[in-house]
């Protein structure tokens, strides 16, 4: 019962911090990189799609990113799907064939609300861990059969686990913080 706990905790707080290093993956750098577009929907036929299922992402360059729609048709709903994503600011233009991205050069205080929005879902992520520990202490404290010491040493493991699982936030964070300054 308690390991059963404890497991279901560690596993969601594990699928926390992966969320979080995709949320980290999504803020741009000084880079072209395809995980930037990762989060834009495409009106296809009149339903919101993810990019990557329309269209290959490849960047031949340092700030530029090549999209290549499979159906031709969806070009110019991709092209405004992009012109339309928020963070971006990106130079977007059509040949008829692939749309090409250029990201302009971030600037100093872009880079900042970059650092900020960044260390906002580092926050964000470590609620929910802080959520998911809230939830597994109260269901070992639900446990009847149960005795006290056990139940004591099971919580020292959830805060354990919680402490590795915000270092791990962390480390993401300043990684990312760490590459958005770098110029």
């Amino acid at each position: 019962m308690i390991s059963d706990v404890l497991a279901e905790a560690k596993d969601k707080m594990n699928k926390a911090v992966e969320v979080a290093k995709d949320d980290f993956g999504t803020v741009r750098t000084g880079r072209a990189n395809p995980l930037l577009f990762q989060k834009i929907l495409v009106d296809y036929y009149g339903s919101p799609t993810p990019l990557a299922q329309l269209a290959s992402l490849n960047n031949p360059e340092a700030r530029t990113l090549i999209v290549t729609p499979f159906d031709k048709t969806a070009l110019k709903e991709i092209e405004k799907a992009i012109v339309a994503a928020p963070n971006l600011g990106a130079n977007v233009g059509n040949d008829g064939e692939i749309v090409r991205v250029t990201l302009p050069e971030l600037t100093e205080e872009r880079r900042r609300d970059f650092v900020k929005l960044v260390r906002d879902k580092g926050e964000q992520a470590k609620v929910a861990l802080r959520n998911i520990r809230r939830k597994a202490k109260d269901d070992l404290d639900a446990l009847k059969e149960v005795g006290e010491d056990e139940i004591a040493r099971a919580e020292k493991d959830l805060e354990a686990a919680t402490k590795s699982h915000v270092d791990a936030i962390d480390d993401a964070l300043k990684r990312k913080e760490a590459e958005l300054l770098e110029v």
